[in-house]
């Protein structure tokens, strides 16, 4: 299909998401200060894949959006990559900057046809990671979403060019697919296992939140139920008009009057029955 101007537009959204897709991943690495899980492998694959990508898309004509877009990919990789160094294994700033601007200077001066199989080993390189740790770590999900938006837009504006170009399909459609699937790992591993365990939470929380005055008429209830009858040890109700005791110390003043009496007559009849 001949429609230069939605292939522009495509191709400017798709130029747009690929120029700022590693952003969120080097803002979360900085703030993070580590990188586990993020695979610098990928980010240097990604690094080399714009180089011949950049090559293709000039000698094809496509529009300017996605001319540039390939070394934008390339400089932010390169940065990804680096930080997964300078953040996980400490390299100093200078010895980072001493390795990684010579390789993109050797980038610079290097072209070929390798862009597809680059891009999408290195997103391969996380399923193996996935397959090793049963989630999906290190890589941020804004990341990958924005990504695939690129891989989308660009796939479409391919479409919309005045020829039908199947090594451009080959380039993004793969890549796409491949984080499609990181999605859904993400959703098995990391999102339903966040999902159960909060519904956990909420039910426990709501069961241990319940009035104390709730168990005690539903223990009442239960007894009732069973025929059994429930015993408290409550004070006794004459306990108000008690007085201080006298005598025996857990006897009432009148029961204690009582034994004086019946211990009185029983001297005074053994009196009078002695000879």
């Amino acid at each position: 299909m001949d429609f230069p101007a939605a292939a522009n537009a495509l191709g400017t959204l798709g130029a747009v998401c690929w120029s700022v897709q590693l952003i969120p991943q080097i803002v979360v690495n900085y703030r993070r200060h580590y990188t586990t899980g993020l695979q610098p492998s990928m980010m240097m694959l990604w690094a080399w894949a714009g180089v011949p990508l950049g090559v293709y898309n000039i000698v094809e004509e496509f529009n300017v959006a996605l001319r540039i877009q390939p070394q934008i990919l390339t400089f932010l990789s390169l940065v990804t990559w680096i930080q997964c160094y300078y953040c996980q294994r400490k390299w100093t700033v200078v010895r980072s900057l001493l390795v990684v601007v010579p390789i993109a200077v050797a980038m610079a001066s290097i072209s070929g046809g390798t862009d597809p199989v680059l891009l999408a080993a290195g997103v391969l390189r996380h399923y193996w990671d996935i397959s090793m740790h049963r989630t999906v770590r290190g890589i941020s999900f804004i990341f990958v979403g924005i990504d695939a938006a690129g891989d989308l837009f660009s796939l479409l504006s391919v479409f919309f060019q005045p020829r039908l170009d199947i090594l451009g399909m080959v380039i993004y459609g793969p890549e796409l697919v491949l984080w499609l699937g990181v999605f859904a790992c993400g959703g098995y591993y990391n999102l339903l296992p966040w999902i159960r365990e909060k519904w956990f939470a909420d039910q426990d929380q709501a069961r241990h939140s319940r009035s104390p005055d709730l168990d005690i008429v539903s223990s009442t209830h239960a007894g009732s139920a069973s025929g059994h009858i429930v015993l408290h040890d409550m004070p006794s109700s004459t306990s108000v008009f008690s007085t201080a005791s006298r005598g025996s110390a857990g006897l009432r003043p009148r029961a204690v009057a009582s034994l004086r009496r019946s211990s009185d007559e029983q001297r005074e009849t053994s009196v009078h029955t002695t000879p």
